[in-house]
């Protein structure tokens, strides 16, 4: 394993932060290649987690000569974000000077040269600078694995339609629930900008067996823990075998991914119309029935006559929900995965900002 160290000068004197890449060279130029990075938005850690796991893994397969393809590993990719503060609080979703999630303004590439994107010492801000060149290294592997995190969630995984029943091997190999899957670009999310150049080529040179690029939602913040870590890490690892990166006999994928495959149309956005408490009935996973009870807004405590029920708009998986139980008016308060394709009218691209 080799370990490289790549400095960026920061926006003002006196300040640099660091970016650290581990990387394995493959045995066999023919195989399949992989990139895999967390904490793009800095304190998101179950995927930081698994990667901590998962690569004392690689490395025994590197010493036993069972690594075919090239692996690049950033288990930090983003030093600015981590590095948000305030008042005892990490802040890592947002850049601080614009406002900006942090995964969003990716540069959208038609093709996989990456030689026009600023350098590290280029006259540009330091997130420009940093999302060049997550991208430029991203862009040289076929398999790309972005590891994220809800508030409170399942495991579940973003895919580009155009690919979404390709990745049923790795939502078999991470023990996902669900797919979402979109059809834009425009939020130019990390993931988009990987998906862009594919979206160019000719139909018939695109080779998806090979190819894996998705945006992995490791279940929530607080799902932080040696086990889960370690599980997850094997979920990597078996996914790895299975695409033929890493050798491994004894490696089996499991039981086939059974969950929905469901466009970003179908996915309610259930939010608050005003602000309060919020008390949630049902817990991730649940299947709900058109009008059952998911939350409670307390708007005035201690006076139940002015609290809000939310109902499900329609039947559907509870997918995720809020980690703070204390909201604002507009917030979202949980996604649920419909049957049918939702009412509601969404921008295209992500479905939060």
């Amino acid at each position: 394993m080799k370990t490289d160290h790549i400095q960026f000068a920061g926006d003002v004197p006196g300040i640099q932060v660091e970016m650290r890449v581990l990387r394995f060279e493959g045995a066999d130029t023919s195989a399949p290649t992989a990139y895999l990075q967390s904490s793009l938005h800095g304190a998101e850690l179950p995927g930081q987690a698994a990667l901590h796991f998962l690569i004392p893994m690689l490395r025994k397969a590197e010493e036993e000569g069972r690594i075919k393809g090239d692996i690049t590993i950033v288990p930090q990719a983003n030093p600015v974000a981590s590095n948000q503060w305030q008042s005892h609080q990490h802040l890592g979703r947002f850049d601080f000077f614009s406002g900006v999630n942090f995964n969003r303004n990716f540069p959208l590439l038609e093709d996989f040269n990456t030689s026009a994107l600023p350098q590290p010492d280029a006259p540009v801000s330091i997130d420009k600078r940093i999302k060049a060149m997550l991208v430029r290294m991203a862009l040289k592997h076929e398999i790309v694995l972005d590891l994220h995190c809800d508030d409170e969630s399942e495991n579940y995984l973003y895919v580009h339609e155009n690919y979404a029943e390709d990745l049923r091997d790795l939502a078999t190999a991470l023990r996902s629930t669900a797919i979402l899957a979109g059809d834009s670009t425009v939020s130019a999310a990390f993931e988009e900008a990987c998906v862009n150049p594919l979206l160019h080529m000719k139909e018939g040179e695109r080779d998806m067996r090979r190819r894996a690029v998705t945006t992995v939602e490791f279940r929530g913040l607080n799902d932080v823990d040696p086990a889960t870590g370690l599980a997850d890490a094997e979920g990597l690892y078996r996914f790895l075998v299975h695409r033929g990166v890493v050798e491994d006999a004894s490696s089996q994928l499991g039981e086939a991914f059974n969950g929905p495959i469901a466009p970003f149309s179908r996915v309610e956005m259930i939010r608050a119309p005003q602000g309060g408490m919020v008390l949630y009935h049902v817990a991730l996973g649940d299947i709900v029935k058109k009008g059952d009870l998911l939350a409670t807004i307390v708007t005035v405590p201690g006076e139940p006559e002015h609290d809000i029920k939310l109902c499900a708009p329609q039947a559907g998986r509870v997918l995720t929900y809020r980690s703070l139980r204390y909201l604002r008016r507009g917030d979202d308060v949980m996604k649920l995965i419909g049957d049918e394709p939702s009412a509601q009218s969404k921008p295209a691209g992500s479905l939060e900002a």
